[in-house]
């Protein structure tokens, strides 16, 4: 357990641990290599070095536009020692995305990953007030190569007291220690202010439910563009753990098989990916895909002891376990004590799964603009569908729309240069709209259902929220993404997007020919199986909540085409721009439809 006032003592508990392994990297070859903390410490020290020599001071902003690897928190803890500002910027932005970001932010450095970052940046520069480009790899051209700043840096750092030298700054709680621009699911991305304090009070309280030691590892693959992955590595750190490095998520795979961690998170459509997998697998014969049916109907007898954290003795369970859920954990190594979802509803579905395979998921919730945990599930406290109990720190009101607010050290500090956002955000006591409706039951477990902004109202009157319904059609292997639409009209639609890996297997299964993804999803037996899906669902709902029509699009969403945020959030304007033909069609015969 540790007591945090800055982002710097997470550097001092850092050059405190003096471990042998505190990152783990790849190269080129993706080859597997340690870095040790005293190592860690010199290229920090080193690099603050050098942009302390280029005239950054304190408040300062340094762009940092790369994968995550090893020189992210390098750079990191080197612009936080200084009492600068790090302005994280996602690498599958568009020069255009970036230019207004680095213009709006003010950074005077940017320090990219790759050639493709550089070139994004370098043809944009002029029109921001960008002094230098500081380049991670060894490429041709203007940048400074982060490798000339980590000249000698080993023996630099050695001659430093590195304590005396992080308190030479004298950084503040209250001075800023981030500027995240949010990713703007439904509008103009707007620059987060994250001080010191606001993140340092969050990691004190936010996993010490949790037994990490320097025993625990852990594959950092989230973008640590978001907050959430950066507070993971900076409470890993804290506590002395292992931290790999993973940039590419098709290496992710191959680094659980080799790092074999201790602790697992990822937003919610990793684990779906993983359960489509293995379904996928299970259904590739007969014999397995009756096996595995058979396990799975045992794991389900079994379900509420897996959630409460026990192992099941029955001789049914084990056996189970033996041959197919033993398989399903080699997935993700095998070693994973804690497996932890956030960045999006997690959904019960999904959740109830794993645990029918022996794997208890630990959902959290929280924003960027609370640093970002607000509830968390472990070990001593867990509930399926919920988010969590509050963290210790958090205190929560709810509006009488059931909108969720919360207040405590935790709470951003504004959106930059956005007084009236910030003032529409946060009340003058400090309490701060989260923007979803949730509500807590009476053991304090809380439930968050939707967003305020996406809560659907039909012609009739009804409130819908979308969310647990899409969460029912995502939990189908069929589906990859899914998007209700109908505000202000009759009924609900939707517009699936389709898990084509899936889909196509079962197109050879039932022997469907297809000669393209367009001529596929318009098949009627392919329709067939979506009307099938949509009918199982619509039996559980309410008949004002039932989906009444569906359109099959012929694309995958994803961040490069636009339709999924870098968390893998749904930007719903996009899609309903992208689709505003066929959401048209749903309705065109609205008003003599009787459905």
């Amino acid at each position: 357990m540790f007591n945090l006032e800055t982002l710097v003592d997470v550097v001092g508990l850092i050059a405190a641990s003096k471990r042998e392994r505190a990152i783990l990297w790849q190269d080129a070859a993706a080859n597997w290599h340690t870095m040790s903390s005293r190592e860690l410490l010199a290229r920090v020290y080193a690099t603050a070095q050098a942009f302390a020599s280029w005239g950054i001071v304190k408040g300062d902003r340094v762009a940092l536009l790369a994968e995550n690897r090893w020189e992210w928190p390098v750079v990191d803890f080197a612009t936080l020692a200084l009492g600068a500002a790090d302005v994280p910027i996602y690498p599958t932005l568009t020069a255009e995305q970036i230019a207004g970001l680095l213009v709006d932010s003010g950074a005077r450095i940017a320090v990219v990953s790759t050639k493709a970052q550089y070139d994004k940046i370098a043809s944009i520069r002029s029109r921001t007030p960008l002094e230098r480009i500081v380049v991670m790899d060894d490429i041709a051209g203007d940048g400074t190569p982060l490798s000339s700043l980590l000249n000698d840096a080993d023996a630099a750092a050695a001659t430093v007291d590195m304590e005396h030298w992080l308190r030479s700054f004298a950084v503040k709680p209250q001075d800023l220690a981030t500027l995240i621009y949010t990713s703007g699911t439904t509008g103009e991305p707007k620059g987060v202010m994250l001080t010191h304090g606001n993140i340092a009070s969050n990691l004190n309280y936010s996993t010490r439910a949790f037994s990490w030691d320097p025993n625990s590892s852990c594959i950092s693959f989230l973008p640590l563009s978001h907050i959430t992955a950066r507070h993971l590595d900076y409470a890993l750190f804290s506590y002395g753990a292992t931290i790999a490095y993973c940039g590419h998520f098709d290496r992710l795979p191959g680094a659980l098989t080799t790092i074999q961690p201790t602790v697992f998170v990822a937003v919610p459509r990793v684990y779906e990916k993983i359960r489509e997998e293995v379904q996928r697998r299970a259904s590739s014969k007969p014999t397995v895909k009756k096996l595995f049916t058979w396990a799975l109907n045992t794991g389900h007898r079994h379900r509420e002891q897996i959630l409460k954290g026990q192992t099941p003795s029955a001789l049914s369970w084990r056996l189970a376990d033996r041959l197919v859920f033993k398989k399903v954990r080699q997935a993700f190594g095998g070693k994973v004590r804690d497996y932890l979802a956030g960045g999006a509803p997690l959904g019960v579905d999904t959740a109830g799964w794993f645990a029918d395979v022996g794997i208890r998921i630990f959902e959290g919730y929280g924003l960027t603009e609370t640093s970002p945990v607000l509830a968390l599930n472990n070990s001593r406290d867990h509930r399926i569908g919920s988010v969590g109990k509050p963290i210790e720190s958090v205190e929560c009101q709810f509006a009488p729309d059931g909108e969720l607010l919360v207040r405590g050290p935790f709470v951003f500090a504004g959106y930059w240069h956005k007084p009236e956002a910030t003032a529409q955000a946060i009340e003058a006591d400090g309490w701060f709209h989260t923007g979803d409706i949730a509500h807590q039951d009476s053991d304090g477990f809380l439930f968050v259902t939707d967003r305020k902004k996406e809560l659907l109202k039909t012609s009739g009157g009804k409130m819908i929220a979308p969310q647990p319904i899409e969460s029912k059609l995502n939990a189908s292997e069929l589906v990859a993404n899914a998007v209700l639409v109908g505000d202000r009209h009759k009924f609900l639609a939707a517009l699936i997007a389709p898990n084509f890996p899936a889909l196509e297997n079962l197109a050879r299964q039932k022997g469907i020919a297809f000669s393209s993804r367009a001529d596929l999803v318009t098949n009627p037996a392919v329709q067939a199986e979506y009307k099938a899906l949509v009918h199982s669902i619509n039996e559980g709902l309410a008949n004002f909540e039932t989906i009444k029509r569906f359109h099959v699009v012929p694309d995958e969403w994803s961040m490069d085409s636009g339709e999924l945020t870098p968390t893998m959030k749904l930007r719903r304007r996009v899609v309903a721009e992208r689709y505003a033909a066929e959401i048209a069609a749903f309705y065109h015969d609205e008003s003599t439809a009787q459905r």
